[in-house]
């Protein structure tokens, strides 16, 4: 079945979490077995957490890492407005493959490197600091967490006519089994009413 008719499912994303990187890897095996199709939209972190959240209840550093976090997403807006909203595909997993596999959050070439993986300027990543898009990534934003509320964070995404949080997995499901947790969020999401299933995590991260 051609791309475009596959359903096209709304994903979420911010470049630092870890989370909605696992979850956005599971949404690529899922094309794979199921007639979807991944549709990347950028959300923030920093807005979620230092503006609509006041940075409450936040430790010092963490509150440091929501001011940095604004780079690697204006980097997205910037990309999208050059070259359209195709190419947040490539770079979201071309920054994700640096920070989070790679690990190397601290290491201020990864911005740059991605950049040129998928095709675009390296000068992009002055937008790093530049606020003139924050409008934009803003209003993505809000498509979400409008409907989906604040006292969730990331991953978000759309099934059929809701807008869920999640899922959050570790690591991600592979080949049909991530085809089978797809199914199951299909119910769930069909399920008028549906608000939370949740456990206490137990378990880092995992990029296998």
């Amino acid at each position: 079945m051609a791309s475009a008719e596959r359903q096209p499912v709304p994903f979420w994303f911010d470049p630092l979490c870890p989370w909605a990187w696992i979850t956005s890897r599971w949404l690529l095996e899922v094309e794979q077995v199921r007639q979807v199709r991944a549709d990347w939209r950028i959300m923030s972190l920093a807005f979620l957490n230092l503006v609509q959240r006041e940075g409450k209840g936040l430790s010092a550093d963490y509150l440091d890492l929501m001011r940095r976090a604004w780079g690697p997403v204006r980097v997205c807006a910037a990309a999208a407005e050059h070259s359209g909203p195709d190419v947040l595909g490539p770079l979201y997993t071309a920054i994700g493959t640096r920070l989070h596999n790679q690990k190397r959050r601290d290491d201020p070439s990864v911005i740059t490197e991605a950049l040129i993986e998928a095709g675009l300027p390296a000068s992009m990543a002055t937008a790093a600091t530049n606020t003139e898009l924050d409008q934009l990534i803003i209003a993505s934003h809000n498509e979400a967490f409008d409907e989906v509320g604040l006292d969730v964070g990331t991953p978000v995404l759309r099934i059929g006519g809701n807008v869920l949080f999640g899922p959050v997995i570790t690591p991600a499901p592979r080949g049909e089994a991530a085809g089978r947790l797809w199914d199951g969020l299909v119910l769930v999401a069909e399920s008028d009413g549906f608000f939370e299933l949740k456990r206490t995590r137990t378990r880092k991260p995992s990029f296998e």
